[in-house]
Parts: C-alpha cells; sequence; structure tokens
C-alpha cells in the first residue's frame, strides 16, 4: 500500500506533456509554473517566451524524458542510442555539462522544465555571441541548437532541406506562440508575482 502511495504521490508531482501544443496561452495556463520559468529565462538571456517554446516542441514534444529512439539490429533487436540527448531540451551529455559550467547552475536538470529554458536560453545567447545570430531570429537560432556553433558557422545546414523546414516550423511556431501570449500575458500574470 505504501509503494503505491508513493508512485501515485511521485506521478502527480511529473509534469506529463501538454495535451495541445500549438496553443501558448492553453499550454501555460495548465503549466502555470511554466510561465514564471519562460519570463525568468526571458530576463536573464534576452529569449522571448515564444522561441523558447517553439525549441521545446520541436525537441521532445514538451516530453521531460525525451530520448532519441534506439536503434534496431536485425529490424528488431534494440541497439544503442544514436546520441547522449535527453530532456525538454534533448540537450547532449557535454553540452548540458558546459552549460552547468558556464552559467553556474551545477545542479541544473535536464529533465527539470525551468532548467531546460534556461539551457535554451543560455545556448540562444551563445549563438548570438559565436555565431551574430540575433536573439529575435528563431530560424537562425534553431540552425544552430541543432548543428552546434561550428556547424553553423561552416554552413553545415545549407544541404539539409529536413532540417531547413524544421527551423522554418520553429521560426512560425515561435512568432505564433509570442502573439497567442500578448492576447493573454494578462491572465497568465493574474495571481503571480512576476519579478520572481
Amino acid at each position: 500500500m505504501l509503494a503505491v502511495g508513493a508512485a501515485l504521490f511521485a506521478t502527480g508531482c511529473a509534469s506529463s506533456p501538454p495535451d495541445q501544443v500549438h496553443n501558448a496561452c492553453l499550454i501555460l495556463e495548465d503549466n502555470r509554473s511554466w510561465w514564471r520559468d519562460l519570463q525568468r529565462t526571458e530576463r536573464r538571456w534576452g529569449v522571448s517566451p515564444g522561441t523558447q517554446l517553439a525549441i521545446l516542441k520541436r525537441e521532445s514534444s514538451f516530453n521531460a524524458h525525451a530520448r532519441p529512439a534506439r536503434t534496431r539490429l536485425l529490424g528488431f533487436i534494440p541497439g544503442r542510442r544514436p546520441s547522449s540527448a535527453y530532456g525538454y531540451a534533448q540537450a547532449l551529455d557535454g553540452t548540458w555539462d558546459w552549460y552547468r559550467r558556464d552559467s553556474g547552475r551545477r545542479g541544473a536538470d535536464r529533465d527539470d522544465f525551468g532548467d531546460a529554458v534556461d539551457f535554451i536560453g543560455w545556448y540562444s545567447n551563445q549563438s548570438r555571441e559565436r555565431s551574430g545570430i540575433p536573439l529575435n531570429d528563431p530560424f537562425r537560432l534553431y540552425l544552430a541548437y541543432h548543428e552546434g556553433h561550428g556547424g553553423f558557422n561552416r554552413g553545415t545546414y545549407r544541404g539539409k532541406s529536413w532540417l531547413n523546414r524544421a527551423a522554418r516550423e520553429v521560426e512560425t511556431d515561435a512568432r505564433r506562440y509570442d502573439s497567442q501570449i500578448d492576447r493573454c500575458e494578462r491572465r497568465l500574470n493574474r495571481g503571480w508575482i512576476p519579478f520572481l
């Protein structure tokens, strides 16, 4: 009985992916703490809430425990995963370690929403510094996010039509999310102290 209660408690604390991922207002009304996390990241790094959400949607569909699918041997035997990507932001082990050292957030976890959006803000800021990408350019921010700064600077994305389509989708989602948030921001802030 105690084990069942502990399992229910743990399940209750976990945040499941939103049912409706195309409307930022609905996403944030169902996950009110996410709104504070997005605001905090925008203040710290200058990346809009819509861009943060659009990258998370593309990378993990808001699944805290997302991982790349395993390769299959002989079509059915589970093999290795193609990368160490994990969590909301699908950050690789080495990049996450770099973020924790550089940002001073040594206890950050990839399956924590607030840490994941802070990582996106930090990485976007790195893209601005290392690749000259403006923080209001979600298309190129996503290309650098996917290819890394060295790859982006070499133009490795140019021959990848699928990646350019994905980046356009991120851009479209980011603009739509920011526009939606503009219309419901007062409602989202109701009952919250926005500077926390």
